[in-house]
């Protein structure tokens, strides 16, 4: 275990993220696995940012929004 200092602001904004991924996973959630899935998540940015990179009219911002959506769609769909 080791202490990492933040900003008053960072961690707030850190408790929050922590705060919705809880609600999202539906169990506790600490800082630390909050910090991993932030972690990850940019790590999968980089790599859609690496594939969808050429395309200059295609960001990886775009790209998740409307991965969202066909899932919406596939869960109004098919019932998921």
């Amino acid at each position: 275990m080791s202490t990492v200092r933040v900003s008053k602001k960072t961690k707030e904004l850190l408790f929050r993220y922590a705060a919705k991924l809880q609600l999202r996973l539906g169990r506790k959630v600490d800082l630390d696995e909050a910090i991993r899935h932030l972690l990850r998540s940019e790590a999968k940015l980089n790599v859609l940012d690496d594939l969808f990179g050429s395309v200059p009219e295609l960001s990886v911002q775009e790209l998740l929004k409307e991965r969202k959506l066909d899932e919406a769609r596939a869960n109004r769909r098919y019932g998921l």
